[in-house]
């Protein structure tokens, strides 16, 4: 099999494409990057699904967090100080035991029936924690950004008789946004990394469509040597860190594109290493 025909089996394997059955023998690095790169697409939809979704309950968490309701307050500083004190390896594992706990049947709500059997797959369960996890880290940020709004801007607001709703739509946000930018760069950076948790996680790979750490396992194991596909997902990571660094630096100059350019803020790659 040429190096095209494996790519053509193996590209979209993990989406349940192409060949049904992982090479036995035989290797060579044209299969591990193909199926490797295969695997990465779950890991760019966990990142995905995780930073879409998390952004907007981390600014409703910002805005409660700042809020002078204790009402609204203290659920959000708990939720956030849970999220962020709690490792994220073990927020997969009690989510899984209590998914798991679901009737398999599904249940019944007010006449409504409810499947719960595909809550413990790693497409809706993993990315519902990622989701949870990523929402309390940018809150954190975003409540900081918040709090740091000058008060010439809101006097501004003020002066011109802005309030409520507008004044945060069109004042208080955007600067928010503008000051937290570069953190939650950082943090979109290490959610996509930490998706690499979900094959240690306790939720299962379905029929061997795994993500890309779970690809350079099984060639790690029957090779027994990791030093081939393992460097190779980190270099598929190295060039997803490089595309996000770019895509955010996009709307990063769109968000400080009315400051001279000499006073804007400019993303820098700052790995983190303990969460």
């Amino acid at each position: 099999m040429t190096c095209w025909e494996t790519v053509q089996a193996y590209a979209f394997r993990s989406l349940g494409y192409g060949e049904k059955m992982l090479p036995r023998s035989d290797f060579d690095l044209c299969q591990q990057f193909t199926l490797i790169g295969s695997g990465l697409i779950w890991n760019v939809y966990f990142g995905v699904i995780a930073l879409a979704f998390g952004f907007f309950l981390a600014t409703a968490l910002a805005l409660a967090k700042a809020s002078h309701s204790r009402w609204l307050r203290k659920p959000a500083e708990w939720f956030i100080f849970v999220f962020r004190g709690s490792p994220l390896f073990i927020q997969f594992f009690i989510a899984y035991s209590a998914l798991v706990m679901l009737p398999r049947g599904g249940i019944d709500i007010l006449g409504i029936h409810l499947n719960t059997s595909w809550m413990t797959s790693a497409w809706a369960g993993a990315a519902f924690v990622l989701f949870l996890n990523t929402s309390a880290y940018a809150a954190e940020i975003f409540y900081g950004a918040l709090m740091s709004v000058p008060k010439g801007d809101l006097e501004a607001a003020d002066a011109y008789g802005l309030s409520g709703w507008s004044r945060f739509r069109r004042i208080q946000w955007p600067t928010m946004l503008r000051l937290a930018w570069p953190a939650y760069t950082n943090e979109a950076i290490f959610l996509f990394h930490a998706t690499t948790l979900v094959f240690f996680s306790g939720f299962p790979a379905f029929q061997q469509r795994g993500d890309a750490l779970y690809y350079a396992n099984y060639f790690a194991d029957k090779t027994f040597n990791p030093f081939v596909p393992y460097p190779i997902v980190a270099f598929y990571f190295i060039l997803l860190t490089f595309a996000l660094i770019g895509l955010f630096g996009l709307v990063n100059k769109r968000l400080n594109r009315h400051l001279p350019s000499n006073t804007r803020s400019r993303i820098r790659l700052r790995p983190q290493l303990i969460r």
